[in-house]
């Protein structure tokens, strides 16, 4: 039996990115799964952040050079890889100038969140599709880590959809406390009805809060997890009213690499709820 393919995002992913809950699921998560019997993949974000030189990233160039076009503007795509040798793992960075050179992450020196977050999470999420693609590897499953990941279910379903290398994907996205405190660019519905989105899609993201933005993205998603044990009430309220997907309760370290496993299972092969 083929074994099933997982594509692992996430914004930040231990050790290139500080240890965080997300980081440390990012890193940990693929690793089990693999162990579990899935084929894996793991893409995150090239933020100037990251060391280069200490963590021994190289662009691969026969995966970049694509440009990408986000509100009427090409950016280069650059990709570039690392291991982690201890977990058997690759990690796939997406890289731009423009949106990943800065110093900082998702906050610049000040804690203030960047103002471009909206189309460096287009970018990301694009840039992974269009690399799987390159590198004919088609995924069963796009597991979805931190909210710059969230639009994944979007594309999937609304650009990707008519896409047979991504035809049968689905999404899952795992809940964390990782909100941001200042909305996003109000001009976010814009940008999405010129990348292709319908307008009664984009029409939802028109609130750029975190809330809704969460909730929206989630509308779209197969499969949905809690990722923390002490998830926000606000998003653990999201996570109890969606019933148009299969969901997984928070599950200890220890036991999910059977709990993951199963589920992505589950996602795959039974039909979306109704």
């Amino acid at each position: 039996m083929e074994k099933k393919k997982v594509l692992f995002i996430s914004q930040e992913i231990f050790p290139f990115s500080p240890k965080s809950d997300i980081s440390s699921t990012a890193r940990r998560l693929p690793q089990v799964v693999q162990e579990a019997g899935k084929e894996i993949r793991v893409f995150t974000p090239r933020f100037g952040a990251i060391n280069e030189r200490r963590h021994q990233l190289h662009e691969v160039i026969r995966l970049s050079g694509l440009n990408i076009c986000i509100d009427d503007h090409d950016h280069p795509l650059i990709i570039k890889v690392a291991s982690v040798s201890s977990a058997r793992m690759q990690v796939y960075f997406i890289d731009n100038d423009e949106y990943f050179k800065r110093k900082t992450m998702l906050q610049d020196e000040r804690g203030i969140y960047h103002a471009d977050n909206d189309e460096r999470a287009m970018f990301f999420c694009r840039g992974v599709l269009e690399t799987v693609k390159k590198l004919g590897w088609q995924p069963d499953v796009i597991h979805c880590h931190g909210w710059m990941t969230g639009i994944m279910s979007l594309y999937i379903k609304h650009i990707y959809n008519k896409d047979p290398h991504f035809k049968d994907t689905k999404v899952v996205y795992s809940l964390y406390n990782d909100a941001f405190d200042i909305s996003l660019d109000k001009r976010f519905a814009e940008k999405l009805k010129f990348d292709g989105f319908p307008d009664e899609v984009a029409k939802k993201f028109e609130d750029t809060s975190f809330l809704n933005v969460t909730k929206s993205f989630i509308d779209y998603c197969d499969g949905l997890s809690i990722a923390v044990d002490n998830i926000n009430p606000d998003l653990g309220a999201i996570f109890d009213s969606a019933v148009h997907c299969h969901k997984l309760d928070y599950v200890q370290e220890e036991n999910q690499a059977k709990e993951f496993s199963v589920f992505f299972d589950k996602v795959v092969d039974e039909s979306v709820l109704a």
